[in-house]
Order: structure tokens, then sequence, then C-alpha cells
């Protein structure tokens, strides 16, 4: 069974998906970017800024079902410029999280006029 996982604290799907989706005491994001929930615009010009907001909009969703950062077991990363950028990123989404950190996949990818974009998979503990 599962629950679709919906807030406006996050920036809203651009096409045929769910911000989240709650499959027993897992919860899995869809790709979040750096995109403010009330215009739907891109936030920042560099990757630090927008790696911020995406995190913000991960975490609006991972809240509404109770759970925060340190539930998430799993990351996957898309960069537009992984070497150029991977370092700025890096920096940022370490701060939201204590050790030991989700494990990781970061790869370079072609986005859509964004330099990130990060999903999550996350545990709810007993």
């Amino acid at each position: 069974m599962k629950k679709e996982l919906r807030t406006t604290e996050g920036a809203a799907p651009i096409g045929a998906y769910s911000q989240g989706l709650v499959v027993g005491d897992f919860v899995y994001t869809s790709g979040a970017g750096p995109l403010d929930p009330q215009t739907g615009e891109v936030v920042g010009d560099d990757v630090a800024a927008q790696t911020h907001q995406t995190m913000r909009n991960l975490g609006a969703i991972l809240a509404a079902h109770g759970l925060g950062y340190d539930d998430v077991v799993k990351a996957t990363v898309h960069l537009q410029h992984l070497k150029r950028d991977f370092a700025a990123f890096n920096e940022v989404y370490k701060s939201y999280f204590n050790q030991p950190y989700p494990v990781r996949t970061t790869v370079g990818s072609d986005l859509m006029d964004i330099l990130v974009e990060i999903d999550f998979v996350a545990h709810k503990s007993a």
C-alpha cells in the first residue's frame, strides 16, 4: 500500500509524479530542484544557493510525514556540472546531516535549467 505525500511547503510537481510516497516504513521522494514553492521560480544562480533551496524542498516533503534529514538513508544527486560544482554542493549538503551520513550516489546530468536535483529514501524508525 502506498500513500502520497503532498505539501505546499515544497515545490509542486511539474509533471506526472508525486512529491513523495510512503510505502511501509519508507518514504521515497521525487527528484527535487531549487524551485521556490510559492512562485515556481528557480532560487539562486550558483550550486550552493540552489542546493540549499533543494534541501529545504526535500525537508518539507519529509516533514509532511513527520520525518527529518536524520531519517534519510539514501540520496541520489544530479549535478549539471559535476567536476566544477561538486565541492561547493558537498559543503552545503553535508551541513544538513549528522553522521553517519546517508549513502549517496552523485552523477553528472543534463538538467533542465537548474544546477542540482536530489531525491531521498528515508526510513521511519520504530
